[in-house]
């Protein structure tokens, strides 16, 4: 009886002891343990099955997620003395948990007001218009600064992005004068480099329309030469033609049809009314050949 019952008492301080000396480390977590308040690189567990020690082990959980800080908008002063408001990120993680718990404690308040003084370094050491063109480099210049301590604290910080910059009201109204006058001045530039284009075009055009015009009239003016050229030939070769057939004929005219046409002619002039009659010098000449062709019918009826 005495030893059931010390059995039945020992089940629940076995299941007490399970209870608090078994723990379970994802993935993303680190158990560093304090044993009598003692803590080395040995002592950080993880991940995975943990035994911890009741009364003697102290874990302190350890998360080495990347972490989001937003620093909240600080007031800074440029090289040239310009009051300006800046807000950013930092992105950090934990990248030696026992350096993280022994360093710094609480680790986000000691990042905050790191990176509040840092960020006061860096843009005293620029002037406005760098700091508000080179937004990427101060983002690369904060980092460096932050990480060469945050590196001491056991911590590694992913980037540093600056959100928003706030200029004082006049510069914020010279700026906005600035931008004003550049959009005008972009207008400006459109809109005479769009006459600009215009009057090419059009000059281009009319160039072409020329061009086009010119060669329509040279064609024009080719074709109508070439009209003529034929013409005149076909009509030199008509008047050839006729002249050929003329000469033809003439050359199948003998003495006889001359007298003959010579006579005719004579004839129709002495049945004229004129008063005066010409006669041909070659008179002579054409009685002779009269008398020559009544010879010839003479001898033919014979």
């Amino acid at each position: 009886m005495n030893e059931t019952g010390a059995f039945l008492i020992l089940i629940p301080v076995l299941v007490v002891f399970v209870i608090f000396s078994v723990k379970i480390v994802p993935e993303y977590q680190r158990l560093v343990i304090f044993r009598f308040g003692r803590a080395n690189a040995s002592l950080v567990k993880g991940p995975g099955l943990t035994i911890v020690i009741p009364l003697v082990d102290r874990p302190v959980p350890v998360d080495l997620r990347t972490s989001i800080i937003e620093v909240p908008a600080q007031t800074a002063i440029t090289r040239d003395n310009a009051p300006i408001s800046i807000d950013f990120l930092i992105y950090w993680r934990i990248a030696d948990p026992l350096t993280s718990i022994l360093k710094v404690n609480p680790f986000n308040a000691a990042l905050l007001g790191l990176a509040a003084t840092s960020l006061r370094a860096v843009i005293g050491g620029h002037d406005l218009d760098e700091v508000l063109s080179k937004r990427e480099q101060m983002n690369e210049q904060l980092k460096a600064k932050i990480e060469e301590t945050v590196r001491t604290w056991g911590g590694e910080i992913s980037s540093v992005e600056i959100r928003e910059i706030t200029p004082p009201a006049v510069v914020q109204d010279a700026m906005n004068r600035q931008l004003s006058a550049e959009r005008t001045r972009r207008a400006l530039i459109t809109e005479s480099e769009g006459q600009r284009e215009s009057t090419i075009n059009i000059a281009e055009g009319e160039k072409r329309s020329n061009i086009l015009r010119a060669e329509g009239e040279r064609q024009s003016a080719i074709l109508r030469a070439e009209a003529v050229r034929q013409a005149k030939i076909l009509e030199a070769q008509g008047e050839a033609e006729a002249i050929g057939a003329i000469d033809a004929i003439a050359k199948g005219i003998d003495d006889r049809t001359l007298l003959l046409q010579r006579l005719e002619t004579l004839r129709a002039i002495g049945a004229s009314e004129a008063s005066k009659i010409i006669v041909p010098a070659e008179i002579a000449g054409l009685a002779g050949a009269i008398a020559a062709l009544a010879e010839v019918n003479t001898k033919r009826k014979a």
